[in-house]
């Protein structure tokens, strides 16, 4: 007779057994890609860049009051970096937006208590990837504030405005010692120039760094906003989707910035999906040094207001395309434009029914013209339709109508529009004024194979 302890005993050794075959397989991959001259940047989280991704890294000006640094800590990745800092001058002001996941993350719980507050003090943020310190319990706390004492300790700046965050593994616990370790070299070596580090050291899944940038006239004066961002896979609304850093030198009190921030996610990183999870760590912050010598912005009605506001979309909406680009096994870059709805909540439940779709997205994939999949899309949205009002369009060609398909089109067109790699997918719902806009990836194989080996 098995006693019940026995079992348990044997379920233990089974995972134990399990992790180091894990750990085994790892280590020969690591040897293998060794073998082939590849470089630790080509590890098993990235092993090709997307087909959708820009040529290069953009050339993101400096802003004034903001200096980078990245290091190598070992979080999980080897010979590659892992860590980044990000420190701004006092009188910076910071606004963010954060998921409202019920698992959240330690880092977010901490970030949340503390962009709600005024201060003239300086401010500093630090990132790591490989770890996401999530459902962690105590430990999760006890590792955020070791890493905003450290950074305190190093730069001066308050506790209560070292703002940080983590990406990667949910479940384990953070080896917060060996990012304190590295705390003096990366303020050692801040530059104005290091924003492209930094971008690469928060990738984890990512085949590419993201950034974005512009500079715009206000008042006279030239404002440069620049971000960058990470996210690959995990990726759908409730919030930010991702972790999202973007800097400019604009002065702008706290509360203007957080409300021109928090309407812009809405159509922008809100308005992105790879995959309909919703991460424990998404996390958008904004500073603003100040140190532009454009007029300081406080009214949101204001030409200058707007001028920024318009600015800062590009960006944002430019960093949010580029995540769904680099969504984990993409080919094809959808947009998803509704129009004719009832209301704008409503448009916006078709887009995201429509990119969220499995279906969908994998006839996307294997360039399968298959608008019936559209149509049921609509029907499971919960919006209001009616069958007979509604059109579909893929791109230019009228697909659908009146609740059949469209007089003169044919399968040969319609499946040679899907062999593009960008596609529009446009539905009217005939019901009235309501329009939004999604954007998302197709789901291909690699998807399933990137994330079944995620931990390995």
């Amino acid at each position: 007779m098995t006693h019940p302890n026995d079992e348990d005993a044997n379920d233990l050794g089974t995972k134990e057994e399990l992790k180091r075959l894990r750990q085994k397989l790892s280590e020969l991959r690591r040897k293998l890609k060794e073998a082939k001259g590849q470089t630790p940047e080509q590890d098993e989280s990235s092993p090709h860049v997307s087909p959708l991704a820009p040529d290069s890294f953009p050339d993101l000006p400096p802003v004034a009051g903001v200096t980078f640094a990245a290091a190598a800590a070992g979080v999980k990745y080897e010979g590659r970096d892992d860590v980044m800092l990000a420190v701004m001058e006092p009188g910076t002001t910071i606004a963010g937006v954060f998921t409202r996941s019920a698992t959240r993350s330690a880092n977010v719980l901490d970030c949340q208590q503390k962009v709600g507050t005024d201060s003239a003090d300086g401010a500093a943020i630090i990132v790591n990837s490989g770890n996401s310190n999530a459902f962690t319990g105590r430990h999760g706390d006890e590792s955020t504030n070791a890493l905003t004492a450290s950074v305190s300790q190093a730069t001066g700046v308050p506790e209560t405005r070292v703002f940080t965050s983590s990406t990667g593994v949910i479940g384990e616990r953070l080896p917060h010692e060996r990012i304190t370790a590295k705390v003096g070299e990366l303020v050692k070596n801040q530059s104005p120039d290091g924003i492209e580090a930094a971008a690469k050291a928060i990738m984890t899944t990512d085949t590419f760094a993201k950034g974005a940038s512009i500079q715009v006239e206000i008042g006279g004066e030239l404002v440069t906003i620049s971000g960058i961002a990470k996210g690959s896979g995990m990726i759908a609304p409730d919030m930010a989707t991702m972790l999202v850093y973007i800097f400019t030198d604009a002065k702008i009190a706290r509360d203007p910035l957080q409300r021109i921030l928090s309407r812009l996610t809405d159509s922008s990183f809100n308005a992105i999906t790879v995959d309909s999870d919703t991460s424990t760590s998404d996390t958008l912050l904004l500073a603003a040094t100040g140190k532009s010598n454009a007029p300081m912005i406080s009214d949101l009605r204001s030409a200058n207001a707007k001028a920024f506001g318009a600015a800062l979309e590009q960006v944002m909406l430019d960093l949010a395309h580029q995540v769904v680009r680099d969504g984990e096994g993409a080919t094809k870059f959808i947009e998803v434009s509704v129009s004719g709805a009832a209301s704008a909540s409503d448009a916006h439940k078709v887009a995201m029914a429509i990119a969220n779709s499995p279906l969908v997205k994998t006839a996307a994939a294997g360039e399968d013209a298959n608008w019936g999949r559209v149509v049921m899309a609509v029907g499971k949205s919960g919006a209001k339709a009616d069958r007979d009002l509604l059109s579909i369009r893929f791109g230019d060609i009228l697909v659908a109508e009146n609740g059949w398909v469209a007089d003169g089109y044919n399968e040969e067109t319609g499946a040679a529009y899907m062999k593009n790699q960008e596609l529009v997918i446009g539905v009217d719902l005939g019901l009235g004024a309501g329009h939004a806009t999604a954007w998302t990836c197709d789901l291909t194989h690699d998807y399933i194979s990137i994330n079944a080996d995620y931990r390995s």
